[in-house]
């Protein structure tokens, strides 16, 4: 089985380009699977569903969604085993631009919107600087410069990973995204594997339930800035 790991910020279309790539994987006559991770609730796998695609959701509640989903990611491919699946795609929640999600051996996918702001490429951490595959969305309505200026941008953050510019109601461009998804490597176990970046830290006291503000309640994990430097 070939697992793909997708991620991205909240609304940048990650499922609607998903919806389109899967449907030239259909085509093929390949079984496919979706891991759907959000933070409190979605109704994403209703839409999978509709598609004839196998889906499984997992939530992660007052969880670090980054966490939460590469603790159960091992328990997912064993699902996609189980399932006899061709090709499982995870797909994870809008994460925090500091979160970690790819895996080594794990063909890794960062999906990326035009209207978020031509410098978004540079403010987005791992996620899409350790990306095997970058996805630009919503390109239909910017202007061709912004588009322009926007790869850019990304091919600074990340030069060598591939960009497709997919529009997710029409469909265009996934088609060749599709084709770039031959590329995964077949595993059928995560067991023992690496994770391409540390996770954000966590532990710090509000991690953990406090609710109280101030020194005398900070334990932990804890960073401050310094307004001592002279600006």
């Amino acid at each position: 089985m070939k697992l793909i790991t997708v991620s991205g910020p909240p609304s940048s279309g990650k499922t609607s380009v998903l919806l389109k790539t899967i449907n030239y994987l259909k085509s093929e006559k390949l079984k496919v699977g979706v891991i759907k991770f959000d933070c409190l609730s979605t109704f994403d796998d209703v839409l999978y569903k509709k598609a004839g695609v196998l889906v499984k959701v997992g939530l992660s509640g007052n969880l670090c969604p980054d966490h939460f989903y590469i603790s159960n990611i091992n328990d997912c491919v064993e699902w996609g085993c189980k399932n006899k699946l061709d090709i499982l795609i995870s797909e994870s929640a809008g994460l925090c631009n500091r979160c970690s999600p790819h895996i080594k051996g794990v063909l890794a996918v960062c999906v990326v919107d035009n209207l978020s702001g031509i410098n978004t490429p540079k403010k987005i951490g791992p996620m899409l600087k350790l990306a095997d595959i970058i996805v630009v969305t919503k390109g239909d309505i910017v202007s061709q410069a912004e588009r322009e200026v926007f790869c850019f941008k990304i091919k600074q953050s990340n030069p060598r990973a591939s960009v497709f510019c997919i529009n997710g109601i029409t469909g265009q461009g996934a088609y060749d995204f599709s084709k770039s998804l031959g590329s995964a490597p077949e595993i059928n176990t995560l067991e023992g594997s690496t994770l391409r970046f540390t996770m954000p830290s966590a532990l710090c006291p509000y991690c953990v339930g406090e609710r109280k503000i101030g020194r005398d309640y900070e334990r932990g994990n804890v960073k401050k800035m310094n307004f001592e430097e002279v600006e």
